[in-house]
């Protein structure tokens, strides 16, 4: 799983998804990528899902690129607790991924095989995306 390795404040508040991705919105490293059409927390279980997919279907013959990184805590209390007594422990990290964001990138590989692979991944994350290539 990814979590930071240590932050500034381990609880955060909410906060509003809503806004275009400005930065990280263009393919940089790889030739294909997947890019997300709405906003939404992506948790780091679902990253990592989509990652062990990817790199057993590269099988050593592409390269792979993660845009995103889980860096907000999720707190939640546990289950017939009380209200009040303050905020919840940390259960899990999420990525806040704007709109139009790249999630991943794929080189090495033909397009077909690449298209193939970001749409087994797309059933893992819980946004609707769409499949981009670097323009030439």
């Amino acid at each position: 799983m990814l979590f930071p390795a240590r932050v500034k404040y381990r609880k955060y508040q909410r906060g509003k998804r809503r806004g275009l991705a400005v930065r990280g919105s263009s393919v940089s490293f790889g030739e294909y990528a997947i890019k997300t059409l709405e906003n939404v927390w992506i948790k780091s279980s679902q990253i990592e899902a989509a990652r062990i997919i990817l790199s057993r279907r590269i099988n050593r013959g592409g390269k792979l690129w993660i845009r995103i990184f889980p860096d907000k805590s999720i707190t939640k209390h546990p289950a017939e607790a009380r209200m009040g007594k303050g905020k919840g422990e940390v259960d899990t990290w999420v990525a806040v991924v704007k709109r139009g964001a790249i999630l991943f990138e794929m080189g090495g590989i033909p397009e077909d095989y690449a298209r193939a692979s970001f749409r087994l991944i797309s059933y893992k994350l819980p946004c609707k995306t769409m499949f981009v290539t670097r323009r030439k």
